[in-house]
């Protein structure tokens, strides 16, 4: 288990919960947006990577102050351990949220099964028809509509997150997304920050970011389609 960094305390990434958040390394999309740059090496040099009997020793001293662990990354389910991790943090008696890009079907389904997750926030990037080649080189789509389906249909609580940057999304976009997760508990669009990014060069002399009027405009469009659509 590649652990790429660790926040102690978060107050927004686990809905109703103080969490700690891990985030484990190594991720198989390539978006030129993705804010953590480092984790997507897939590296033990990485600058914040941390030993695994480190981050238990921290997850143990922590009962009764912290009320969930998020796992993100990267893409937490490229990791061969990541049903021991989660069964660990379980019997420490901790709820699990799990943050992934919905590439692997499969793992979500398998964590799911075993009741090792309690909240899954899966990231759609665009229109899955679209995710080649900005997000991934023959990405397969049906992996994407799989991952929504299995979570929509899990009985958990879950959410789905865009983050609004061009060319990767606009009004029709969204409304396609929208579609796709039609009937969906929870739908938000978050606004791009060009802070430390994985691919600079993309951004340079275009204008990638949408502001708040327009985060409106996208949303008004998502609202019909969604339970509940929020701008972050």
């Amino acid at each position: 288990m590649i652990f790429g960094g660790l926040q102690k305390n978060s107050f927004i990434d686990y809905p109703g919960k103080i969490s700690c958040v891990l985030f484990l390394s190594g991720c198989n999309f390539n978006c030129p947006y993705c804010h953590n740059p480092d984790l997507v090496k897939g590296c033990a040099e990485c600058p914040h990577f941390l030993e695994e009997n480190g981050v238990y020793d921290f997850l143990k001293n922590r009962r009764g102050l912290l009320d969930g662990v998020v796992i993100s990354g990267g893409e937490p389910t490229l990791q061969d351990d990541l049903v021991l991790l989660c069964e660990k943090i379980k019997d420490m008696g901790y709820p699990v949220k799990v943050d992934t890009n919905g590439s692997r079907p499969k793992v979500i389904q398998g964590l799911i099964d075993r009741k090792l997750v309690d909240y899954i926030a899966m990231d759609i990037k665009t229109d899955p028809l679209r995710y080649s080649p900005l997000i991934k080189k023959h990405c397969n789509p049906s992996d994407i509509f799989s991952s929504i389906r299995i979570i929509m249909e899990s009985g958990l609580p879950y959410e789905f997150k865009t983050t609004c940057i061009k060319p990767l999304v606009n009004d029709q976009i969204i409304e396609n997304i929208s579609h796709i997760i039609h009937g969906a508990r929870l739908y938000a669009l978050q606004e791009f920050r060009n802070t430390e990014v994985l691919h600079p060069e993309f951004f340079q002399g275009n204008k990638c970011s949408y502001d708040k009027d327009e985060l409106i405009r996208f949303k008004a469009i998502a609202d019909p389609w969604v339970e509940k659509c929020v701008v972050r």
